[in-house]
Formats: C-alpha cells, structure tokens, sequence
C-alpha cells in the first residue's frame, strides 16, 4: 500500500512541475504588467498542436518540439504586447478581460477550424517505457516533462535574477514610474515578458502533449489549473508558482487515486478554498514583484 501511495504522489509531483512551468507563464505576466492572461490556456493547446504537427510530419518524439514551440510563442507574444496589448496596460480590467477573451476565443476558433473537435494523440513506443527506482516506478515521458519544466523554470529564474534585460524588467515590476525615469524602454520590456510567458506556456504545451489527447477545448482546464496555482501559490510569486504545481499536482494524483478520477478537480478547488481562508495572499505571498 505505501509503494502504491509513493507512485501516486511522485506522479502527482511530475505533472505538477508541468503544471508549475504553465503558472509561471501567467505569473510573469502579471507579476510586472499587473494583465490576467484569460487566453494562457489557449496558448498551451497551440504548444501542444505545435508537438502534434512536429510529430505528425518527422515521428520524432514531441519533447524536439519544444524549442520550436517556446520560440514560435515568444515572437507571437512579443508582437502581440507590442502591436496592441500595449495600448491596455493601464486600462481598466474589465478592458483587458474582454481583451484577453476575445483572443482566447478566437484561438479556439482557429484550432476547430484547423483541426476540428476530435482529439489528437500523440502515440509512440516511449510511451510504454518506465523508470525504476528502488520500489518507484515512474513513468518515462512524465519523467522528462518534469525535469525540462524544472530546467526551464530554474533558468528562467537565474536570468531574471543575473541579465541585464531580467534586472530592468525586475525593476519595471517594482516601480514602473522609477523604471520609465531611469530610461528602461518599458514597451519593449513589456513586449519581452509577454514573450516569455506565452513562451512558457507554449513550451508546456509541448511538454504535455504526448499525455494528454489534444483538442481545442482543453485550454479551459489548462487556464483554470493556472489560475488556481498562482492563487495557492501566491500571485506574482514564481517559487509560489512552482509550490502551487505540484501541490496541485499531487491534490489530483491522490484524488484520482483515493475517490475517482472524475473528483480530481474537487480535490485542486478544495485547496483553493483552504488557502483563501487561512492564507488569501498565497503560500508564499508576494514580498516584491516576481519574488
């Protein structure tokens, strides 16, 4: 029973580091334009018919994907921040939500025109293939997706904290009036974190891919799961982020496993509810911007 439990809970742990490399998307977003993101799942599912495609036309594995998910999704955010998402930066909320809609709409839209409502798998013999440690045994794509979306976040992080542009984009989420008077070009770095948001998001779509049969109305979840882990986590707060995936992570492992599958959802909203009651800024809470 408890080698049973120990796989549960490792699994919850893998998919929730995929799960943490999607929220981080959304927190960097936040964490320095202060714009919700309601199109962020759309953005994954156009990762994940990104490693579809790949998949489809080379039969390589959908993990060579990600490079060309991340950067097909970094040059459409930059664009899209630059070319219009810009002009709502200070606008009212319930502006950018219409906003963000409206392209989350229009996404969906274009994959169920483009590849139609049925679901698309991704099949291969690496998906039979699993790891053993001791009395764990661990499923290899899952394995692989959790270890690049923890690479991804950790570099992520180091380039923030060490680079130039991460430094001047740190310092426009702390203090844009003080950022604007020192000279930092702040469309530009609003530009490149959108990029790197939708970059994140589209790199997790690739990630899970090959777990999850893609189709157009997944992005729903994906946004939802999202949202979910940057409030348990702590809003703007990326290590919030990361604590929140896999906390959520396990929460539906160990739902799936203890009730039903079906009941995974209640177990992610029944954490939810808990930390808005006993903690409403996140685990972690927001000490400075993208902390």
């Amino acid at each position: 029973m408890l080698e049973l439990y120990a796989n549960v809970v490792v699994g919850g742990l893998l998919l929730g580091a995929v799960y943490a490399l999607i929220a981080t998307g959304l927190n960097v977003i936040f964490g320095v334009m202060r714009m919700v993101n309601f199109a962020h799942g759309e953005l994954v599912v156009v990762g994940m018919y990104t490693a579809y495609l790949f998949w489809k036309l080379t039969g390589l594995p959908a993990l060579a994907a990600l490079p060309i998910a991340a950067a097909l999704l970094f040059v459409a955010g930059y664009a899209f921040q630059r070319l219009l998402a810009n002009r709502f930066v200070e606008a009212g909320q319930h502006v950018q939500f219409i906003l963000f809609i409206g392209v989350a709409l229009m996404i969906t839209g274009a994959h169920a025109i483009a590849f139609g409502p049925d679901p698309r798998p991704i099949q291969g013999a690496a998906g039979f293939d699993v790891y053993r440690a001791v009395f764990l045994r661990l499923d290899a794509v899952r394995t692989q997706a959790a270890l690049f979306a923890l690479a991804l976040i950790a570099a992520l992080w180091a380039w923030l904290k060490y680079t130039l542009t991460g430094k001047a984009i740190r310092a426009a989420a702390d203090n844009l009036t003080g950022g604007r008077a020192i000279g930092i070009r702040i469309p530009h770095v609003f530009a490149i974190v959108a990029g790197l948001g939708f970059a994140c998001a589209g790199a997790a779509g690739a990630l899970v891919a090959p777990l999850f049969d893609t189709q157009p109305y997944l992005a729903g979840d994906f946004t939802m799961i999202a949202f979910i882990i940057v409030i348990v986590g702590g809003l703007a707060s990326l290590p919030g982020a990361l604590l929140g995936g896999l906390l959520i992570g396990v929460a539906e492992a160990l739902a799936a496993a203890l009730v039903a599958p079906s009941m995974k959802s209640l177990f992610s909203y029944a954490l939810l509810a808990l930390v808005i009651l006993l903690r409403p800024q996140g685990l972690l809470g927001k000490r400075s911007a993208l902390g």
